[in-house]
């Protein structure tokens, strides 16, 4: 079977899988972290509108080449916003008042924002700490130019993945009470994205169940 076969019996299934287990509107974002642009570039012959990116030095190369949305999903580092900001045009794991101030410095177009919720109020993947969470949405409310899309969250590997959504579906209608713009919510991946949406996910984040294992050549 041809690269482009695969991919798109991959993609079809994907679809299916997310038309069955939604009710309202998802955005299938393809996650191509590891895998060439040449994958991106048949993806996009296939319809494919949002690729994400968890590194940025790929979203800034595969950016350059293959026009789409672009999505910076990884954990920030403050010495990697300056070009995430240019290639980027969504980002999902905003959790420092910092790395938006450094955003509102660097950037060059508007961007979404998602911010990242720490389930379990631990840092190691990522995500400020729930109380956290409505200082930095006040602070992109007051911003003229990026706008605040909603929260996003990664499961803690010491949750039941039902318990993890279950509580990030009441962290996120709580927090649109305060914010009703905010109504994205970015949550599940391969493994688990029909259960993140029958809990309220808006955007998901799907790598290998459309591109095959991650790529040994990176």
């Amino acid at each position: 079977m041809n690269r482009k076969t695969e991919l798109e019996n991959n993609l079809n299934d994907v679809k299916k899988k997310i038309a069955t287990a939604a009710k309202h509107d998802v955005t299938l974002i393809v996650v191509t972290k590891s895998f060439p642009v040449s994958d991106v570039e048949i993806l996009r012959e296939l319809g494919v509108m949002d690729f994400g990116e968890n590194r940025d030095a790929e979203g800034a190369e595969k950016s350059q080449i293959v026009p789409a949305t672009w999505h910076f999903q990884g954990q920030i580092q403050s010495n990697k916003l300056k070009s995430i900001t240019q290639w980027a045009n969504v980002i999902h794991s905003l959790d420092d008042l910092r790395h938006f101030e450094l955003i509102e410095k660097y950037t060059t177009h508007a961007l979404s924002i998602f911010l990242q919720v720490s389930l379990d109020g631990a840092h190691h993947r990522g995500g400020a700490k729930i109380k956290d969470l409505y200082s930095l949405a006040e602070a992109i409310e007051k911003s003229s130019e990026h706008t605040l899309s909603g929260i996003m969250a990664v499961p803690p590997l010491s949750m039941q993945t039902h318990t993890a959504y279950a509580q990030l579906q009441q962290i996120h209608q709580d927090f649109m009470k305060e914010f009703p713009g905010a109504s994205g919510l970015s949550a599940g991946m391969s493994g688990d994205y029909e259960m993140a949406i029958s809990y309220g996910a808006t955007h998901v984040r799907v790598g290998s169940s459309i591109l095959g294992s991650r790529s040994p050549q990176r």
